[in-house]
């Protein structure tokens, strides 16, 4: 594995005003015991609500933060004691910070991270080459980043993240506040990089939109701990949650009919629209009988929805 952490925690001193003239100090634990592995090569979606202990994590597994208790490893190293060295080895993108040259042309920022982490020149300018293919950065490369859109300036820290050929990358929130056309650019560039298995990525991010196109497993952490690490198919199972079969219908439903495998949750448009919920059964399965039992003017399968799936987890964990 790439990523090792086992019984991490992250505590802060915070102080409160307590009257008119004292302060009252506590302790708040950021990340209270958090257990993780990752495997070279994987994309993971580690998400959780604001105030959850995600971006101190990262912080932690890039070096910044140095824990208050457990261990932690990243690619055979110790993050705090070998930050210099592991500075090499991951690439991080941070949606607030920027590690590009804020009045540089975005080509000339390219340039001089290829001299500061003394990148060949050959596979710096293939890596480049890929990365402006895929991300269409030929239009504004010779743009001072300070006039870059916050799409344009994304798509440009994910190039630099990517220039040195790291073996992991960190993102916090690399989507947040980007057009739609932007956000599709950034997730078909994260999907290739996945499917070339040379990097191992950590991604965080509220958009879950990310999550169902980009990940296999998700970790969600809430109040500093791991609530859940597999699928979202294990998520789904877990509040069974279940696709559903939106019908029209040119004749209204036939009161009391039921089909084998699905429960009717709603009647609608003078019974001419059904919405049944699947219970067990494939929807194929479903479908063919439903179409033998109406006749249908239209129909659509409806993915469970994942922001209502997670949302319940976390009140479950509140």
């Amino acid at each position: 594995m790439i990523i090792s952490a086992r019984g991490l925690r992250k505590e802060f001193t915070v102080s409160r005003k307590v009257g008119r003239f004292r302060r009252e100090r506590h302790v708040v634990s950021a990340v209270d015991g958090v257990d993780l592995t990752v495997e070279r090569g994987e994309l993971l979606g580690y998400i959780g609500p604001n105030g959850a202990g995600k971006s101190t994590t990262l912080k932690m597994l890039t070096g910044v933060l140095t824990p208050s208790a457990g261990e932690v490893s990243v690619c055979g190293l110790e993050p705090v004691a070998k930050r210099t060295t592991l500075a090499r080895r991951i690439g991080v993108v941070f949606g607030q910070r920027s590690q590009l040259w804020w009045d540089l042309p975005l080509e000339e920022s390219f340039s001089l991270l290829r001299h500061i982490y003394r990148v060949p020149e050959g596979d710096h300018a293939a890596r480049l080459k890929q990365c402006t293919d895929l991300l269409g950065l030929d239009e504004f490369q010779r743009t001072p980043v300070r006039q870059l859109s916050l799409g344009q300036r994304m798509r440009g820290e994910l190039t630099a993240a990517l220039l040195h050929g790291p073996e992991v990358l960190f993102l916090d929130e690399p989507t947040i506040g980007l057009d739609v056309l932007s956000k599709q650019a950034v997730r078909t560039f994260l999907a290739d990089v996945d499917k070339r298995g040379d990097n191992t990525v950590v991604l965080t991010t509220h958009d879950l939109a990310d999550i169902e196109k980009l990940c296999r497993r998700l970790v969600v952490i809430d109040h500093g701990r791991v609530v859940h690490d597999g699928t979202l198919d294990e998520l789904h199972a877990r509040y069974r949650s279940r696709r559903t079969i939106v019908a029209d219908l040119d004749n209204p439903w036939p009161e009391g009919l039921t089909l084998p495998g699905a429960v009717v949750t709603a009647v609608e448009a003078d019974a001419r629209r059904v919405t049944l919920t699947l219970d067990g059964m494939a929807a194929g399965e479903v479908v063919a009988a439903l179409a033998q039992a109406v006749s249908l003017r239209d129909l659509s399968v409806q993915e469970p929805d994942i922001e209502d799936v997670v949302a319940r987890l976390y009140r479950d964990e509140s």
